[in-house]
Parts: structure tokens; sequence; C-alpha cells
């Protein structure tokens, strides 16, 4: 038998290579401008073309390459970052693996320019799938400039399934954005098919995060700030009262490196317990410096998955530093009672009177307005009440006569009251005709039903063939409304009225392509947005039907939406955004309906193809099985 063991070629293992450290244009940015930072640029500019798919180019001032270094830069395992493994532990820089730019000239086209500092001739060097085409003198700026075109072009089942510009784009811009708020004394310039997207001058890192996202964001961040013998912690935490569903922006960096992780993100968030409503969360940037030896970066290709050595210790700093910040600030809020409504109780100034001025006051101790003896005379502040004390008297009798009629009453401690009221209700049924899906047989029976009864403001509740039937109000609602903006939005005839005082949103570089995506079927479902410039968009007219509601908080949650689920195909988005303005406008929990009002939502309810279901695939409806019942009573 002939061997079968080989080696692989160096184009095809760097190709194998790429699929973990290049899955995307976003990638390559990463890669490319973490570079620049670790050559010590001061400014970097970053274009893309059609989402990169076409054009990345990044251009920095950093020290530059050799003829030869710019040459072995592109082969696999070739850096200057490290020398040996005991390197791995006291990193300084982003990159260290030496397979960055070789995975990137695996499946892509790339020319680089580049120039040491002091020298007045470069080198430029053309790679096209791994092979050098050309390699000559030129001469160009100090630092580095790197061209990579057509990527993946060698690669056509991985191009194929990239996504959307508008969602390529996003990306790209996410990944700049870490780069950015973790470098604040670098400048940056990010253009997108030749138009100026970002302009991040050098400046503190307070000011850098609200040249990304926004000067709004100011106002509802509390400064972090600890410093131990194991960890320092420095960076911003949200107020909890800015608390969102979607949309907050969370950011850990350790030693300058972004990094995503659950177990300090739980102690963070943990901190805000019983500060924010449950399933809403906060922005935060925070940064940790720890020593490199205390942390393994070398987990995976992204390296933005890090192994502490002192975790739990962290864990608990954090959490402290995080409550303890919330209440240097007096960020608790306060209990705000509703007065709405109460009269005006005007105070007395006690500092006016001594205790011997105090105003006198007077009472009849023996004054009853339930007794009806002419010996009682009533003091005069009560004469309107004394006039009318023998009107309640033909209620009273009335109620003695009902009580001695009624069996319920006469052995003290039971439920009679309760009772007899059912036992009324049942006396004057509603009689009306229904069509009730059987959740568990999944038959349908028609039912002849006493009105329905209402648990809490909640939950609806309704007699059927095989029970009792337990419907989320709320739940119902939301599967009703989404089938009708559905209609609308396929049928493009939502109509949209005009607002007299536009209102204003901000999105973020990251959020524009999204929110680009979509403004065609926000437009289909009635909202009229255009840009002001900055990122700021004015929200002109809306759709006629959402009286009540926040605009600005329905756009935001859509493109929130859009952007964490990546959506491609245009029913996707339509969805989503027929789903959140059904959420928006449904009845909400604890909302008192009239039997009308229920039947009308039962009704609507089984008049949809799938009733059992919201659409994002929340329970509806439950059937309580008259078998249950009756066991519940042996």
């Amino acid at each position: 038998m002939s061997d079968i063991i080989r080696l692989l070629p160096d184009a095809v293992a760097n190709q194998i290579a790429a699929g973990e450290v290049i899955q995307r244009p976003a990638s390559v940015i990463k890669e490319l401008v973490e570079n620049a930072v670790d050559a010590g640029a001061t400014h970097i500019d970053v274009s893309v073309t059609d989402a990169g798919k076409t054009c990345i180019q990044v251009v920095d001032n950093g020290k530059g390459m050799s003829e030869t270094d710019a040459r072995l830069a592109f082969e696999r395992h070739a850096t200057s970052k490290i020398r040996e493994a005991a390197d791995l532990f006291a990193l300084n820089t982003m990159g260290f693996r030496g397979e960055a730019l070789a995975s990137i000239a695996a499946v892509a086209e790339v020319e680089l320019r580049t120039c040491l500092k002091g020298e007045q001739l470069g080198t430029s060097i053309v790679i096209s799938g791994t092979k050098v085409e050309i390699q000559e003198p030129i001469a160009c700026p100090e630092g580095s400039n790197f061209m990579v075109r057509n990527l993946f072009f060698n690669v056509p089942a991985r191009r194929k399934f990239l996504k959307s510009n508008q969602t390529e784009l996003s990306n790209i811009i996410a990944e700049f954005e870490r780069i950015a708020l973790v470098n604040p004394d670098v400048s940056f310039t990010f253009h997108n098919n030749g138009t100026e997207i970002l302009n991040l001058p050098a400046i503190q890192l307070r000011q850098r995060i609200m040249g990304v996202f926004g000067k709004k964001l100011n106002q509802d961040l509390l400064s972090l700030d600890i410093d131990t013998t194991m960890v320092n912690i420095h960076g911003f935490i949200g107020k909890p009262e800015t608390a969102r569903k979607k949309g907050a922006r969370q950011f850990f960096f350790v030693n300058g490196r972004y990094m995503r992780h659950p177990y300090f993100h739980k102690a963070l968030t943990e901190a805000y317990e019983h500060l924010i409503p449950v399933g809403e969360q906060v922005s935060y940037f925070v940064y940790f410096n720890v020593d490199p030896s205390h942390i393994d970066v070398n987990i995976h290709p992204t390296k933005t998955e890090i192994k502490f050595e002192n975790e739990q210790a962290i864990w608990q700093i954090l959490s402290a530093a995080v409550k303890e910040t919330l209440g240097r600030f007096n960020a608790v809020p306060s209990i705000d009672f509703d007065t709405e409504g109460m009269p005006d109780i005007p105070a007395i100034d006690m500092g006016e009177y001594t205790s011997s001025e105090l105003p006198a006051t007077s009472y009849d101790p023996s004054y009853n307005p339930f007794n009806t003896s002419s010996s009682v005379v009533p003091p005069s502040s009560y004469s309107s009440v004394g006039k009318n004390k023998t009107s309640w008297e033909p209620l009273y009798l009335g109620m003695e006569k009902k009580k001695s009629e009624s069996s319920w009453h006469d052995a003290p401690g039971t439920l009679g009251d309760d009772i007899a009221d059912e036992m009324e209700l049942e006396k004057e049924p509603e009689i009306i005709e229904n069509t009730i899906f059987d959740d568990h047989k999944n038959e349908v029976a028609s039912e002849r039903a006493a009105q329905h009864y209402q648990y809490k403001g909640t939950y609806i509740l309704t007699s059927v063939k095989s029970g009792l039937m337990i419907i989320d109000q709320h739940r119902a609602h939301v599967r009703i409304l989404y089938d009708r903006y559905m209609e609308l939005i396929k049928s493009h005839t939502h109509v949209s009225q005009r607002m007299l005082f536009p209102d204003m949103v901000y999105f973020s570089p990251a959020e524009i392509p999204v929110l680009e995506e979509i403004t065609d079927d926000l437009y289909s479902l009635g909202f009229d947005i255009s840009p002001l410039g900055g990122g700021t968009y004015a929200i002109n007219g809306v759709p006629a039907n959402i009286e009540g509601l926040n605009p600005e908080q329905l756009i935001t949650n859509m493109v929130h939406a859009a952007k964490e689920k990546g959506c491609k195909v245009k029913e996707e988005v339509q969805s989503m955004l027929a789903l959140s303005l059904a959420k928006a406008a449904a009845i909400v929990a604890g909302q008192v309906l009239s039997n009308e009002e229920m039947n009308g939502l039962v009704d609507g309810l089984f008049a949809v193809v799938t009733p059992n279901y919201t659409p994002d695939g929340k329970t509806v409806l439950t059937v309580l099985k008259e078998d249950d019942i009756e066991k519940m009573f042996k």
C-alpha cells in the first residue's frame, strides 16, 4: 500500500487558516487597523467600497516596513510581536499570531505600499491568492497603505454567503468603533463609497465615546474608577433610568483589547438588580488593566475570548465598584407617588405660632352620625349631615332584608358573599356563539358560553368543550395586530399622518446602514423620516393609528432588532417591523376590559390562522382540562 499522508501546499493551508481569521470584510478591517495601532500610528484612515466587497483601504502614519519585512509579513507565522512562547504572557500588542496578512492575501488581491520613517524610498508589493506578482521600489509617504480588493474572489462559496452591503457595512463600523473606543489618543477617519462617515480626532476617552455614539449619551453616564493591586477598572456605566430593552451600548476592554465576557457582564447587571426593570439593560464602557501574565488571550484567532487567572476576585471587585458608583451618584431611583387627582392640602407654617397660640379646635365626643336619637345634636360643622341623617335607612333596611333571605350569610366566616355574587352572575347569562380552538386536541368545537371573566387584568377565562381556557390578553392582541400590520406592509396602503412638530432621533454610524436597509418598509408602514446630517433624522410622519405611542422609540427598537437579527430577506424585515408595532400598540397586562371588549378580543383571536402562539413563538392560550379540575377536588 502506498503512502497517503502528505503536507498541504502553503496556498491551501493559508486558505484554511483564512476561514478562521477572515470571516467577512469586518475581519479585514480589524486586523489591518490593529496592525496600524501596533505600528505606533497617530492617524488611521479607513475607506471601503461596496461594504468592503470591492475594496478596503487602510492608511496609517506608523513606522512602516523595510523591503524585506514587507515581503516577509505575508508569510504565515511571520510576526514582529513575539520571539518565544514566554512572550505570550507579556503581550502589549494586538496581534501576535502572524496569521492575519497571510490569511488576507490567500483570499484577496492585496497591494501594500510602505516606507520606513526617515527613508526617501519605499516598497510596493502586489499579492493575489498568496502569489507574489509585483515587488518594486516606489516613492510613497511614511507609514503603510494597504489596499485589499475582491475579497474571496477565489472562494466563491464564502463570497456568496456574505450579507447585504448594509449589513456588512454595519459590521465593519462595529469593529471600527471598538478599536476607536480603546485608542482615544489616535485620530481616525472612516469613508464609505467616498462619503465620510466618522471623523474622530485624538481626544479624551469620554469625548471619544460622545464622538462615536452622540453627545446625548453624555448625560446618561456615570464615571467608574477603582484601583487595586490586582486590577484597575475605569470607564463609565449608565444611569438606571436610561435602561432599555434593546440598543444598549455595552463594551468590555482589557489591556486595550475588546473582549466578550458573560461572567463579568453578569456581575455588572446584578449590581443593577431592583434598580431597572427585568429584561432591560444599561450601557457601559468598562476598561480593565491587569498584569498580562494573569490573562490568556490566545484562546481563539479573533482574540475576543479571554481567560483571567483571578476571575472570581475581579468579579467581586467589579460588582462592588459598580454598586459604589451607583450609591455615590445617588442613582437609586426615588419612589414617585401618583398624586394626580389628589386635593391640594395647604400646609400650616408652624413657625407663625407658639404652642400657646395654636388655633383652637373643638369637637363633640358624644356625637354619632348613625344615632337617630333627638337628644344628640350634631355640631354646626355637621349640620348638612344631620339634615340627611335618615337618607341611608331605607338602603340599610333593604340590605337587612336581603341578608335574611340568603342562607349564604347564616354561617359566619364562610365565603357566602363571594358565592352569592357568582350565583347572581350565573342567573343572568349573556349567550354568545364562539368558535374555540382546543390547543391540546387540535379540534374546533362550537360552544355556548356565558360571559368571559378577567383575572387580575391580565388573563381572560372562558369555558370551552374540554375545560377552562386561559388567554393572555396582551399576547392575544399582539397576535391579532401582527396579521393586520403585515397586510398593511405588503399592500403599501398604510396611511401616514404628518407631525406638526417633527421628532428627532439619533443613530450611530453602525446603525445608519441598518436604518437605510429598512427605510422602504418603514415608509410602507406610514413612517416618514429624513436625514439631517450627523446621524440625526427627523420623523415627519407616523402611521395614523399609533396615537399615544413614542415614534422615536418605535423606530429605534426596529433598527436595533434588525441589527441583532441581521435580516437579509425583505419578508423577515417586514415581519420584524410588524411585530414591533404590534407589541407597542397591543393592550397591556393590567388593563381592565369590559365583557364586550373581551368578546371582540376572543373573536378576533380565533379569526387568525394560528391563534395558539404569537409570531415570536410565545404561548397565547392554554386549556385547563376538565378532568384535571375534577382531580383537584378529590
